[in-house]
Parts: C-alpha cells; structure tokens; sequence
C-alpha cells in the first residue's frame, strides 16, 4: 500500500518493536503474580525478552515480515527453556501471587512422551518457518510472479502528487507459501500418525465452518482500504492531519491501535492506513519509513483489546462470550 520496499519496511518495524519487546515479560508475570513474582522471576522476563528479540530482529531484518513473531516465539521458548533447566524461583508462585504446592510444582516433570512425540509436535512449526523463509526469502523469485497486472494512476491536487492504483495477480505470495506450508504438514502428519483422509477433510470442514466469517472480513476490508486510499480519501486526509505538524509523531500509533481494535487484524489495519501514514509523512518532510512503522507497531499493541484476538484467546477458557471482561482488563495496559 505505501510503495515502500517491503524489507525496509520490514526492518524498521522490527527495530521498533525489538526495544518495545523488553516490556511485555515483566508485564506478564506482574499480571499473574504481582511484585512477589517479579522479585523471585525477573530472571524470566530478561531472558524471555532477549530470546524473543534475538529471535525476531534478524528475521524482520533480513528475511522480511512473515516470520519475526513465529521465530522469535520459538528462540524464546528454547531459552527459558534451556534457563529453567539450571534455575527456577525460590517460590513457585500461581495466579494472584498464591505459592504452589511442592506437589503443583513437581506435576508434569514426567511427561512420559518420547523423542518421537516431541519431535512430531515441534515439525509442523519447523515445516512453517523453513518453508515460507524458501518461499519468501531475498532470494526467492516466486513472490515476484505476476500473472495479470493492470495499473491506472490519478492526479491528488490537494498533495500535489500523483497516486497509483494497481491489481497485481500474483499467486506465489507470502500468503500461499503457508497453504504451502499446511499442505507439507498434513501429509507428514498423514504418514507419521496414520491419519486418515477423512479425518483431514473433517479438520478443514470444521476450520472452514469456525472462519468462514473472518474469511469474508478480510476480502472486504481489503475492498474497503482500496477504496479508501484511491477514491482519493486517504490524500484529502493526510492534507488535513499534516496541519497538526510534527505532533502528528503521537496520532500515528493512536490510529494503528484505533484501526486493529475496529477490524482485528494489523494486516487489515496498515492496509486501510498505510498509504495514508505515508502521505502524511511526505507532507511533514519525516523519513519515509516512520509514521508506517508507527502504525503497525500501534496495531500490535492495540491487538489485546481486539474482539477478534480475545474471541481466540479464550475460547479454551471459562471467559467464552464474556470477551468483554478480558478487553476492559487489557485496556489499561495497551494504553499504557
């Protein structure tokens, strides 16, 4: 949407959202714990904050936007995996600061699977991220593919500028390269555990039937950032928020956390105001890459209080159709 490289793009968000990544672990155990917690489990939240940044900086950097979060989740699991292995809390603390029980505490020590099962259990995201780094790497040619391309551009008096419309088929995108990556997964899984067909047919149903919704949101609010940002709106816009001068710096992420609280999703959230950011950006003489950036980080914090992203994140929990409850608890800290 914003005509920038998309690895620059990818680059600059990540440097942002590295130094914001030291944050949320000392958030997390505060919020199960208290200051008790973070007394005896600061050692967590380092080493879960650098395994994480580790993980998804030189992957935002060098390799581009599908997989920093994926790989900066998995770096981070190994390392306070490989930390609670040589060091643990003296007090095992539950939710609300209460200790456990030494016998809470030791349950689960044996798990009783074998190398086989831990193995199976971690292929599918070793499948992702090997695929989809292949798929979309610098060096791939496939996301450069275009089977039909149609392009008009348009005159923005108010920018003085001009802005381009275009419709690029291009079927090997980041997008296809994980329905590549599903596909590699269902037959490994298929041949390892003996699946059959039919059981896999039954998991796409049922998923199909779950989604169907969030399908349809994604083809509209695409339709509907299109229209934004080449009807003309998104220039008369950025005409107008440019008046605010450099205080703008402060609105961009508002409007990213504003946009993905409304639609759910940061993807759908920088295509409605990506193009805009920049035009705005343009206006104000700032570099480039910032009040993009901005926005997509804003989106990624505003991501705890979106229906959508609460709807998922409880619907193993006893919180199921009281989302609301979860979104007013985040609130406070998103905006924080």
């Amino acid at each position: 949407m914003t005509g920038y490289p998309l690895l620059s793009l990818s680059a600059s968000v990540g440097t942002v959202v590295a130094v914001l990544a030291l944050l949320p672990p000392f958030v997390l155990i505060y919020l199960v714990s208290g200051k008790e917690g973070l007394k005896d489990g600061w050692p967590l939240a380092i080493v879960a904050s650098f395994g994480y940044i580790l993980g998804q900086y030189p992957v935002a950097v060098y390799l581009g936007p599908y997989l920093p979060d994926i790989a900066g989740a998995i770096l981070s699991f190994v390392a306070l995996l490989a930390l609670l292995k040589v060091w643990r809390p003296a007090t095992m603390l539950g939710y609300g600061g209460k200790p456990l029980e030494r016998a809470a505490q030791t349950t689960g020590s044996g798990h009783g699977l074998g190398t086989s099962d831990v193995l199976l259990a971690w292929m599918p995201f070793a499948v992702l991220v090997i695929v989809v780094a292949l798929w979309t790497g610098p060096g791939s040619p496939l996301p450069k593919v275009s089977l039909f391309l149609v392009q008009v551009t348009a005159s923005a008096p108010e920018l003085k500028t001009t802005i381009s419309s275009a419709f690029n088929f291009a079927p090997f995108i980041g997008g296809t390269s994980i329905l590549a990556s599903w596909i590699v997964v269902s037959l490994l899984l298929g041949l390892a555990a003996r699946l059959e067909l039919s059981k896999l047919g039954e998991v796409f149903s049922r998923t199909l039937h779950q989604m169907w919704g969030a399908l349809l949101v994604g083809v509209f609010i695409f339709g509907l950032a299109y229209m934004f940002n080449f009807s003309g709106m998104a220039s008369s816009l950025a005409k107008g928020f440019a008046g605010l001068g450099t205080a703008f710096i402060v609105v961009a992420p508002i409007l990213g956390f504003i946009g993905v609280a409304l639609s759910g999703s940061n993807t759908s959230t920088n295509a409605m105001f990506g193009k805009f950011q920049a035009l705005v950006g343009v206006q104000l003489g700032m570099p480039p890459l910032l009040l993009p950036t901005l926005n997509s980080v804003g989106a990624e914090i505003g991501k705890p209080i979106a229906p959508q992203t609460a709807s998922v994140g409880v619907s193993t929990s006893r919180f199921v159709r009281n989302e609301g409850e979860v979104i007013r608890h985040n609130l406070g800290w998103t905006v924080i």
